[in-house]
């Protein structure tokens, strides 16, 4: 099960459980989103798409945020002419949750919610506190003496 849906200016195959990468979408939405412009659904697994004009598709905000940055430089040769901009391009994330059409409609499985796992306290009790045990008599470890450096050999000056 399939969807051929447009937004941003671009075409977008999407399934129920797709994440796509859209153009930024704005700060408006509050986690919901609906792609009114359906080009082609397919119905069933293997079948070809067709136009549908009464299909909807619905998806959830992942995240916002941007793109890598593209580097764009300008160079005219022997003129000294150089010119280095930078560029970032925004983007939603959004999850496709739901395709509906003809009364049908094909849902994405929920995704598992994590659960945060709980610190280990390890309870300190008096008996518990490391006694500071006076070591045996041990003999420090000696330092290496560092060998003196040979001199070089100067040459000697003629008078």
């Amino acid at each position: 099960m399939y969807a051929v849906i447009r937004a941003g200016g671009k075409q977008y195959r999407v399934a129920p459980g797709d994440v796509i990468r859209l153009e930024n979408q704005g700060n408006g939405t509050d986690g919901k989103i609906e792609f009114n412009d359906v080009l082609a659904v397919s119905g069933e697994p293997g079948q070809i798409g067709r136009p549908q004009s009464a299909a909807l598709v619905t998806g959830e905000v992942v995240e916002q945020g941007r793109a890598a940055k593209i580097l764009v430089f300008h160079y005219k040769r022997k003129k000294q002419y150089k010119k280095l901009r930078g560029h970032r391009q925004g983007y939603t994330a959004v999850r496709i949750t739901e395709i509906a059409f003809d009364g049908q409609k094909f849902t994405a499985p929920e995704l598992p919610k994590k659960e945060a796992k709980p610190k280990k306290i390890k309870p300190i009790e008096l008996e518990e506190v490391p006694q500071v045990e006076a070591k045996a008599k041990s003999s420090p470890k000696k330092a290496t003496a560092k060998k003196p450096v040979a001199k070089k050999a100067t040459p000697k000056k003629k008078r």
